[in-house]
């Protein structure tokens, strides 16, 4: 039998989905995707309720989510990462049990292991054949890497592919492979481009941003680790990206020939690559178009699994090869435990995603943010959720100053050998403080279990209730 389907819900219904199964989701469409909406609408058109949604991530184009765990078509709901939309509903209660939150890695660990099971895996796939090889590299929905859909197209009792862009068989530069799917169905749009990536990533212009970056790649430098064979990640955001510029002139001034660069990639890692700062760059997600054309024209530019990325149940993985990072932080405490799941209000603002297990893996972790946002330091006695232990944090980096981990004893002398700005973490908070005024205890009543985080190895890390 054909396993092209002539629409979803044919699809659906020869997937064989059922009341109380749990359906899954990839995020590289981002906030352009389609798939996960448009599933769950034909979800409540055939009557079907009680469903578990294990997506890798949550973002606003999902509201409809809301609609659909209100009227009990779902009710589960398991990620990495939430975005604020769908958040405020969950930390106002909308779902009965508590949101399951993951990491990068750890998703794929149990997904692999059987601890997570998966009744049907629908991926979107900007480009497939008719029978379900597919790649994130072509098509006009087009996202690169599709790094966190391999281990859901592994382990799945029935993998759906479900593309805009059908192409003649074979589709020889596929990135999962017909021998695993099921079903593939043709729609007019898996998503917005718009959404999915943008043209390219820019620069900060804002002084304050600009001042963390460069402190960022000088902190990085003082610690040693700017030399032939360097790897390095960071982030999409201003900060991030600036920090990376500042690191990437070092590495020309001085001929750094560095390994590979890591993670979500944007078009400014391109340039790296381009320059001969690095020799490869390894990708679970592309974040901009510069990143998708590279990934889909130079082969120093790989494609990698979610498990490869950072799984704690892989034999290895690139993570563990990092010698820098650069994150961001909501709150971080004075032990440096990190928030990146909550607002200082206690609603659900994301999610850790790769943040905990890079982290933990990599040999200089930097976070880098400003001492303030809306007049409220992000330096608090206690975080209000533990996203990532404050055992993976060496550095927080602000405008005012550097903070280093004292479990890191070899940082402060050398960070002030360089002439670098070392404060005490508390000295950072005071200084938050006499600027912002004493903040008001922010503690929402510990009376519902709104959403558990389990941290890199399964375990219950933390809670976060109900405002």
């Amino acid at each position: 039998m054909s396993k092209l389907c002539g629409t979803l819900r044919e699809a659906m219904e020869r997937a064989g989905l059922e009341n109380g199964q749990t359906i899954s989701f990839h995020h590289h469409l981002r906030n352009g995707d389609f798939v996960l909406n448009m599933v769950l609408e034909e979800a409540a058109a055939m009557g079907l309720r009680d469903l578990t949604v294990c997506a890798s991530s949550v973002f606003d184009c999902h509201r409809p989510l809301i609609g659909h765990i209100q009227r009990g078509v779902v009710t589960g709901l398991e990620t990495s990462y939430l975005s604020s939309a769908v958040g405020r509903a969950v930390s106002q209660g909308v779902l009965d049990r508590p949101v399951v939150f993951r990491t990068h890695g750890s998703r794929p660990a149990d997904i692999l292991s059987g601890k997570t099971h998966i009744d049907v895996a629908f991926l979107a796939a900007p480009a497939s054949d008719c029978e379900g090889n597919c790649s994130g590299k072509y098509g006009p929905s087009a996202c690169g890497s599709l790094g966190y859909a391999f281990a859901d197209a592994q382990k799945a009792d029935t993998v759906v592919v479900i593309t805009d862009c059908l192409q003649d068989y074979p589709l020889t530069d596929a990135s999962i492979g017909e021998e695993l799917v099921d079903l593939v169905v043709k729609v007019d749009a898996i998503g917005d481009p718009a959404g999915i990536v943008s043209g390219t990533t820019r620069m900060p212009r804002d002084p304050v941003a600009l001042r963390i970056a460069e402190l960022a790649a000088q902190a990085i430098d003082a610690a040693g680790l700017i030399k032939d064979g360097f790897s390095f990640q960071t982030g999409a955001g201003g900060a991030s990206l600036a920090a990376a510029e500042h690191v990437r002139r070092r590495m020309l001034e001085r001929k750094v020939r560095g390994s590979f660069a890591l993670g979500g990639i944007t078009g400014y890692m391109v340039d790296m690559l381009q320059a001969g700062c690095f020799q490869a760059i390894q990708d679970v997600q592309c974040f901009d178009l510069k990143a998708v054309q590279s990934l889909r024209e130079d082969p120093r530019h790989r494609e990698i699994t979610a498990a490869q990325y950072a799984s704690p149940a892989s034999k290895s993985t690139a993570a563990s090869h990092l010698d820098a990072v650069v994150l961001g932080a909501a709150q971080i405490d004075l032990d440096f435990n990190v928030n990146v799941h909550t607002d200082s209000d206690g609603c659900i603002i994301g999610g850790s995603g790769g943040h905990t297990d890079v982290a933990e893996e990599v040999g200089l972790t930097v976070v880098a943010a400003p001492l303030s946002r809306a007049r409220m330091s992000i330096v608090v006695d206690k975080v209000l959720t533990v996203s990532t232990p404050g055992s993976s944090i060496d550095l927080l980096v602000t405008q005012y100053g550097i903070a280093a981990n004292p479990g890191r004893p070899e940082l402060r002398p050398a960070l002030q050998k360089a002439g670098l700005p070392v404060k005490d973490i508390r000295e950072l908070r005071e200084l938050a403080e006499s600027i912002n005024g004493p903040a008001a205890p922010c503690q929402p009543p510990r009376e519902r279990v709104a959403a558990r985080v389990l941290g890199r190895r399964g375990e219950e890390q933390d809670l976060i209730y109900t405002v």
